[in-house]
C-alpha cells in the first residue's frame, strides 16, 4: 500500500577514511523513500531550496518515487549537513549543519500523499510529526524516528508522538535516554507500555525498533523479542542515511504486505530486509550504491542473511 514520507532532504559533505564526497544527495526523506520504493509507492513530503537540482529529483522519479508533494522553497537554500568520521564508523563528528528551508518547514500534504495507507514520520520536531499525525488518522501502519536532540529539548512532545503511532525507531543510547531505563529489552518495554490520553489519536506502540550499527538492529514487541546481526561486510565506506535506509526497508516490506497481520513472522522478514538494504547504503557515499541496486541483489543477500543465522535445532547433551 502506498507510503508518505516526511523529513528532510538534504546536501550532505561527508569525509570517511576511505574517501570525501562534496554536496552529495541525502537527507533523511531520501534515503528513506529509495529503500521502500523496492517495495511500494512512495511519496514524499520535505522542503528543499533553489540550489537543488533535477537531477536530484530524478534519482528519486527513477525508482518510481512521487516527488509532487516536495516544496521549492523560491531563494532558500536546501538543508545542508557536513561531517567527519574516523575509523570507528560508528561515531561521527558533525561540522557544519545549516538548516535553511528546514527551519520554517510546515509539511504540505498533496491529496495523494493524504490518502497514503502507511505513514513514515522521519527525524523532525516531535510538533510537525504530531500535525502529520494528525492528517492521516485512518492509515493503517505508521512509524516514527527521532533523535537526542528532541528528547533533550522537547521530550513530552516527543512522547505525545510516539504514542500515537504504532512502531518507533530508535537507536539502543536514545531509547535508554528517552525512558532512563539502563537496559535495553526494559527501555523497549517501557516505551511500549505507553497509551494516549483519552480522546488523543492511536493506541499507543506496538513495535519498537532499537538500532545498533555495526551490531545490527533489536525488535521488540510485548510479546517478543528478535535481533538480526549487521550483515558482515570487509569493506564499509560511509553509514550515513544507513538507519533510514533500514527503516525504508522494514516500513516498505511491511506496506507490501496489506493482508497480513502485524505478526511476528512478518516483522522477522520486514527486519532481514532492512538489514540487507542497509548493508548495500553502506558499500558506497550517500546514495550511489542504493541508486544502482536490483531486485535480485536483495534477494541473493536475503537468502545468504538467512543461512548465517540458522542453526540447527538439535542439543548438545549437556554433563550434570
Amino acid at each position: 500500500m502506498p507510503i508518505t514520507v516526511v523529513g528532510s532532504i538534504a546536501y550532505d559533505t561527508v569525509k570517511t577514511p576511505f574517501g570525501a564526497r562534496e554536496r552529495m544527495l541525502g537527507g533523511a526523506a531520501v534515503h528513506f523513500a529509495l529503500a521502500a520504493s523496492f517495495f511500494d509507492d512512495v511519496r514524499v513530503v520535505g522542503p528543499v531550496g533553489d540550489d537543488f537540482g533535477e537531477a536530484q529529483l530524478e534519482v528519486m522519479s527513477r525508482r518510481g518515487v512521487d516527488v509532487s508533494a516536495i516544496e521549492r522553497v523560491a531563494g532558500g537554500r536546501t538543508f545542508f549537513w557536513q561531517g567527519e568520521y574516523g575509523w570507528d564508523l560508528n561515531s561521527r563528528e558533525t561540522l557544519d549543519t545549516q538548516l535553511g528551508v528546514f527551519e520554517g518547514f510546515e509539511p504540505k500534504l498533496t491529496p495523494a500523499a493524504l490518502a497514503s495507507d502507511v505513514l513514515f514520520l522521519a527525524n523532525i520536531q516531535p510538533d510537525l510529526q504530531r500535525d502529520v499525525r494528525a492528517q492521516l488518522p485512518d492509515a493503517r501502519f505508521v512509524a516514527l524516528d527521532s533523535m537526542n536532540l528532541w528528547i533533550d529539548i522537547a521530550r513530552d512532545s516527543l512522547v505525545a508522538a510516539i504514542v500515537s503511532v504504532e512502531c518507533v525507531s530508535l537507536n539502543d543510547a536514545e531509547l535508554r535516554q528517552l525512558t532512563g531505563k539502563p537496559n535495553l529489552i526494559g527501555a523497549a518495554r517501557e516505551v511500549l507500555s505507553w497509551k494516549p490520553a483519552p480522546g488523543a489519536p492511536g493506541r499507543g506502540p506496538s513495535v519498537v525498533v532499537a538500532k545498533q550499527g555495526e551490531y545490527g538492529a533489536a525488535l521488540v514487541t510485548s510479546e517478543s523479542f528478535f535481533a538480526l546481526p549487521a550483515y558482515p561486510l570487509e569493506k564499509v565506506v560511509d553509514p550515513t542515511g544507513a538507519g533510514d535506509t533500514f527503516a525504508g526497508g522494514l516500513v516498505g516490506y511491511i506496506a507490501a504486505h496489506p493482508g497480513e497481520e502485524l505478526s511476528d513472522e512478518l516483522l522477522r522478514r520486514a527486519m532481514a530486509h532492512a538489514t540487507v538494504l542497509a548493508s548495500f547504503n553502506v558499500e558506497e557515499f550517500g546514495t550511489e550504491r542504493i541508486e544502482r541496486l536490483e531486485g535480485p541483489e536483495i534477494g541473493a543477500r536475503i537468502e545468504q542473511l538467512h543461512a548465517m543465522t540458522q542453526f540447527s535445532g538439535a542439543q548438545l547433551a549437556l554433563r550434570g
